[in-house]
């Protein structure tokens, strides 16, 4: 079975300064733009994250400093890469979780807006889950019968996780092959952001999916307690997270006007 689209999907995977996606930085990225009739285009970049790499993310990815000292900031690619991006749809490894919600901060960060709205997204880490819980490395050699020599390295991750996509569409003759069903199977379905900080209940109402006020929706949490709002808008808490809390808040503003 063949990976069906309808228009360019763009593999994609980061090498960062670490996971807060709030304070870390991007220092390479490489992406493979695949297009409805198999061909692809491939392209890989170092950043300057300005601020330094931390040795324990220097020990997974082997970027140094020094390696991005003469490397263009983001907000520097970041016009040519939204462009790159423009009309296509998005897949990586661990991606909805990580890589997205990363993306869109920088893009932020830069003064771009990346609008994910009409964007499907697969995930072949959910994938791989649903079917044979492991790592990259794992699903690169049970899939596709080969070591990943280069993990960790942006480029060698991205081909693998794009290789390791069209092996399982082969290896799960029900699997569906378009990127709209494979995005919903990749998703975790009931995220309402990124990180699943809220989530859908069975009638679709969003829930707190953390903390203290786990399991209580998150319109009457804002309803009652004023200081919450305020202590998500100044917390660690990624821009995606952030937005889909205001949403909520201003639909529970909106209520106590209209009464």
């Amino acid at each position: 079975m063949e990976l069906k689209l309808n228009r360019p999907i763009i593999f994609f995977d980061l090498e960062t300064t670490g996971t807060n996606i709030t304070k870390d930085r991007i220092v390479e990225i490489s992406l493979i733009k695949v297009y409805p009739d198999g061909s692809d285009k491939e392209h890989s970049t170092r950043v300057n994250p300005e601020m330094p790499i931390p040795a324990e993310s220097t020990e997974v990815h082997h970027i140094t400093d020094a390696d991005v000292a003469d490397k263009p900031k983001f907000s520097e690619i970041a016009p040519s890469l939204a462009k790159f991006f423009e009309g296509c749809d998005l897949a990586g490894f661990n991606s909805n979780r990580f890589d997205v919600p990363m993306l869109v901060a920088e893009f932020r960060r830069a003064g771009i807006a990346f609008d994910l709205s009409h964007t499907k997204m697969i995930d072949v880490q959910t994938i791989f889950h649903k079917r044979e819980p492991r790592t990259l490395v794992a699903a690169y050699k049970f899939y596709c019968g080969k070591n990943l020599d280069d993990a960790h390295s942006a480029a060698g991750d991205t081909r693998a996780t794009y290789e390791v996509l069209k092996a399982q569409l082969k290896h799960y003759g029900d699997l569906p092959c378009d990127v709209d069903g494979l995005s919903e199977y990749s998703s975790h379905g009931r995220n309402v952001d990124f990180m699943g900080r809220l989530i859908w209940n069975d009638e679709k109402k969003e829930v707190i999916n953390f903390g203290k006020y786990k399991g209580r929706l998150a319109e009457e949490v804002l309803a009652s307690d004023h200081g919450y709002y305020g202590w998500i808008m100044q917390g660690d808490f990624s821009q995606n997270t952030k937005d889909c809390f205001a949403r909520i808040h201003l639909r529970v503003e909106s209520a106590k006007i209209k009464k």
